[in-house]
């Protein structure tokens, strides 16, 4: 036996399995981004369709309305960038760099959107009188326009000095300034879970319970979401930023298309709520403003209380 030739031979399967574990690993890879897409472009439609009817469709527009509107904006952009940067990630297509400062941005609110939307629905159930009659009419807006402001802030300034290390930029000012911005993240993050498992005991095991209205399910369920995709993403990107290893590729899609589907689900979520033990069909006007309806979740046999309703008895409250 030749040991040259064993040799080459050797090396030559060795090299064979390599370039199959490659090209399959590519095509994992390509198989996501599709994914991604598709369910990146299904999400569009969701959240537009939410967008108009809050926007165009609905009269009287509470708190929780305009939070609604808010966080369907952040994730109708946030699937547009991500659409955007996997087309990148396709040979011989090239995007700014833009566009992932503003995917983070645009994640970065949502999640602090979704974390006032909690606070602010414990508020009105720990402090009811406050919160129905000397609440400032404009708080919501006033909370979201700053929240918007202050992610933009921070991705933009991590994206400046965070983005290109080739350039010799100051590697202590970015690792400060991804450290803020991570701690924004688990700050919103904790205010998030606190205030969802406050209101969650408070609503099923006080003495006095209160009655489980569809505000409560929609929201409970959109903040389940978010736990379940959208918050790796924001682990993976902002607190796993320095860590490099040869999973990063597959991590990276992966919670990429978590995060799709964070985005994707929360217009489903509304409908499906809002449509729950509803046995007529009805417009979608009615659906999501239903869901967003602070009114018990009854059966069709039973009168449902108006929006008129629950105003007279809040303003016989104040």
């Amino acid at each position: 036996m030749d040991p040259t030739t064993t040799t080459l031979r050797t090396y030559t399967t060795c090299m064979n399995e390599t370039e199959q574990d490659v090209s399959s690993s590519d095509m994992g890879i390509l198989i996501l981004r599709l994914f991604i897409i598709i369910i990146a472009l299904i999400g569009l439609a969701g959240n537009f369709v939410v967008l108009w009817l809050v926007a165009f469709h609905m009269q009287k527009k509470t708190s929780f309305h305009i939070y609604i509107f808010n966080l369907a904006s952040a994730d109708f952009l946030f699937l547009c960038f991500r659409i955007i940067i996997t087309l990148d990630e396709f040979p011989n297509l090239n995007f700014p760099y833009i566009f992932e400062v503003l995917l983070n941005c645009t994640y970065i609110t949502a999640l602090s959107i979704l974390s006032a939307i909690s606070i602010e629905r414990y508020i009105s159930v720990l402090f009811p009188i406050w919160y129905h009659c000397r609440r400032p009419r404009n708080i919501s807006v006033i909370v979201c326009s700053l929240l918007w402001s202050l992610s933009l802030l921070l991705s933009v300034l991590e994206g400046n000095y965070c983005a290109f290390f080739s350039a010799n930029l100051d590697m202590y000012r970015c690792q400060v300034l991804d450290f803020i911005t991570a701690s924004w993240l688990i700050f919103s993050c904790v205010l998030l879970f606190g205030s969802s498992l406050a209101l969650l005991v408070r609503v099923l095991c006080f003495s006095q319970r209160m009655k489980l209205t569809r505000l409560y399910v929609t929201i409970g369920l959109t903040v389940l979401v978010f736990l379940l995709c959208g918050l790796p993403f924001g682990i993976y990107w902002f607190l796993l930023f320095w860590i490099q290893n040869e999973f990063s590729l597959y991590c990276f899609q992966i919670v990429s298309f978590l995060s799709c589907i964070n985005s994707f689900a929360n217009p489903f979520v509304y409908f499906f709520v809002g449509s729950f033990r509803q046995k007529r069909q009805q417009a979608l006007k009615q659906v999501l403003q239903r869901a967003l309806e602070d009114s018990p979740i009854m059966n069709d046999s039973m009168s449902n209380p108006t929006q008129e309703t629950l105003q007279l008895e809040r303003r016989q409250m104040c």
